[in-house]
């Protein structure tokens, strides 16, 4: 049986997301983006194959974003090392995690995370800044995030470390770009311009200027 897919998100809510946006964009603005890259993250799950249910661990209430085909359940936890683990514990069977900060990400990329799943015990993707996109477990265990600090350079190299350590052997998938920056932002809308997320920036006038 294939593995469940999992998107952990907060809902688009000025000032409680992307908030390293601000400035240039203000909160309002910033909401915009961060809708648009969930709603890219999410049109990519509904795409993937493999995936025998789609599940959105959400901090925040659903709105109109949401499209069909989504099972729904609170984020609970103090920290995200905590929301991780318990996101894998509510689903309770082997999935394959990600966030809402690469709308570039796309289904086949997906697919892949959850085929190395079902053939092993775990999946990593790497962030470019240090952290990571994406992480899948066929069994859920807490002591995977146990110990490893969040939202760092380092999360990423310790993350997969205390895989190794816990006797998981992961397959290692492409890295990507988180959306943290408007440097980010700009990138990451000039690698995947057809994206609902390029398309944001552009209306709001932050696209990258050619020189």
């Amino acid at each position: 049986m294939s593995p469940v897919l999992i998107v952990i998100a907060k809902a688009p809510v000025a000032g409680r997301v992307k908030t390293r946006l601000t400035p240039p964009c203000t909160p309002v603005q910033a909401a915009l983006v961060a809708q648009a890259a969930l709603e890219d993250t999410l049109e990519a799950a509904l795409g993937a194959l493999r995936p025998t249910r789609r599940v959105l661990v959400l901090d925040g209430t659903p709105g109109p974003w949401l499209p069909p085909g989504f099972d729904v359940i609170p984020q609970r936890g103090d920290g995200l090392a905590d929301r991780l683990a318990n996101a894998f514990a509510d689903v309770g069977e082997a999935a394959f995690l990600v966030g809402m900060d690469t709308p570039q990400l796309t289904s086949r990329l997906l697919d892949e995370g959850l085929e190395a799943v079902t053939a092993g015990d775990s999946a990593f993707g790497a962030a470019l800044d240090g952290g990571y996109w994406g992480i899948g477990l066929r069994t859920p265990d807490p002591a995977v995030f146990a110990g490893v600090p969040m939202s760092t350079a380092r999360t990423g190299v310790v993350q997969r470390a205390k895989l190794t350590l816990l006797g998981l052997h992961p397959r290692v998938l492409r890295p990507l770009l988180d959306v943290d920056t408007i440097a980010d932002a700009r990138a990451v809308a000039e690698a995947a311009p057809a994206t609902r997320f390029a398309a944001q920036l552009a209306a709001l006038g932050l696209e990258r200027v050619a020189a």
